[in-house]
């Protein structure tokens, strides 16, 4: 009878401490790591969900609608084949219409006071701009400035309480993080879809001049451009900016341009109303391994200065055709894409040291940082 009873107590006890587990939601300090949720959560029915991302990012993001007209100048750069493949169907960014065409897009409020990032491309040759924002307010939008470089463009529009995104600290973004992509793809409304980083500092991809992208597996389609890509706590990470597509849909290869460089062209054309970068005046070629063994070179870094710009600052410095550069300010070149964004970096006016190798030899040079010259003007020369 004692030997039932215990029985009979034992699993009571057993059944109640189950459903105690269970009913608790698996207490974080009893839960291994790998069982609990991610940053976003569990929702109010207990189901992994990121709608607190969502709610806090989704009202700053808005869609753009913009008309041009169809005989406006378009720049060669988007009437290549290779190019136009990273921006979805012909016309959906409002390229390539021959009628005055309506174009629709996505931007992200910054500021309290109205100022919206979105691309370039999104409202280049726009002769009107609206925005649309998540709570159905509209407005008309004036344009600030663009960066082309870099893709992107500051609108401002004027409308009172505006839901603002925040920025997200880009030194804590990893490959493997979630992320979630906001825009207004193919015009449907606003749209939300999820995956995750999966790379950073992405260049040599070829759509724009300065490239440190964030690569991810969230659908972007036509229509997201300048969206916003927000972490799992609905902090900016990037501007949405082009997908890798034969087709025009999403194949899980999206580019978004990183927050700091968003907050970088934004400070500097809300204050001076153009972005501002650094300059040398060379025409540079990476070093390949043919390259390395006809300079007797040990590796395959720095770049060669393949021409030079005449009286630029490369040129009043002293640097030659056929010089290698290896550092610049005393940080070591890898290639020509990084080259150019250490150039880019420096401010106009600075004076920096250079190290380069020059009839099998190192020297060492000075050169003052000029201004570089904008799009248009490499086109003139």
């Amino acid at each position: 009878m004692i030997k039932k009873l215990w029985l009979t107590f034992s699993q009571t006890l057993a059944v109640l401490l189950a459903l105690y587990f269970i009913t608790d939601v698996l207490r974080p300090e009893w839960t291994p790591q790998w069982l609990k949720a991610p940053a976003g959560g569990l929702n109010t029915q207990g189901v992994l969900g990121y709608r607190k991302a969502v709610e806090a990012a989704m009202p700053a993001v808005v869609n753009i609608y913009t008309s041009k007209a169809g005989n406006a100048a378009k720049h060669p750069f988007f009437e290549d084949p290779e190019i136009r493949k990273f921006f979805g169907d012909e016309g959906e960014d409002g390229f390539g219409d021959e009628d005055p065409a309506s174009s629709l897009g996505s931007g992200v409020i910054v500021s309290a006071d109205g100022y919206v990032v979105t691309n370039q491309h999104v409202v280049d040759e726009a002769e009107s701009i609206e925005v649309g924002l998540n709570d159905g307010r509209t407005a008309k939008a004036e344009l600030v400035g663009t960066d082309p470089e870099t893709d992107l463009a500051v609108l401002r529009i004027t409308l009172p309480d505006l839901p603002v995104v925040k920025f997200a600290h880009e030194d804590g973004v990893r490959v493997g993080d979630v992320v979630l992509a906001m825009g207004n793809p193919f015009g449907v409304g606003q749209t939300v879809t999820m995956g995750i980083v999966s790379a950073l500092g992405r260049n040599h991809v070829g759509i724009n001049t300065f490239e440190n992208f964030i690569q991810t597996d969230a659908a972007i389609n036509p229509g997201n451009s300048g969206g916003a890509l927000v972490d799992t706590a609905g902090r900016l990470l990037g501007i949405n900016t082009a997908i890798y597509s034969r087709t025009g849909g999403s194949l899980g290869i999206g580019f978004a341009i990183p927050a700091k460089t968003v907050q970088n062209v934004l400070g500097q054309i809300i204050k001076n109303g153009v972005v501002t970068r650094g300059y040398i005046g060379v025409e540079q070629q990476n070093i390949t391994e043919e390259l390395a063994k006809a300079f007797n070179l040990p590796q395959q870094e720095g770049v060669i200065i393949a021409g030079i710009v005449k009286d630029g600052p490369a040129d009043k410095a002293g640097l030659k055709v056929g010089d290698i550069l290896l550092t610049i300010d005393k940080q070591a070149i890898r290639d020509t894409t990084q080259m150019l964004n250490l150039i880019a970096a420096c401010q106009p006016g600075d004076k920096k040291p250079v190290t380069l190798m020059r009839d099998g030899k190192k020297t060492s040079l000075t050169i003052e940082i000029g201004v570089r010259p904008k799009p248009g003007d490499f086109l003139k020369k």
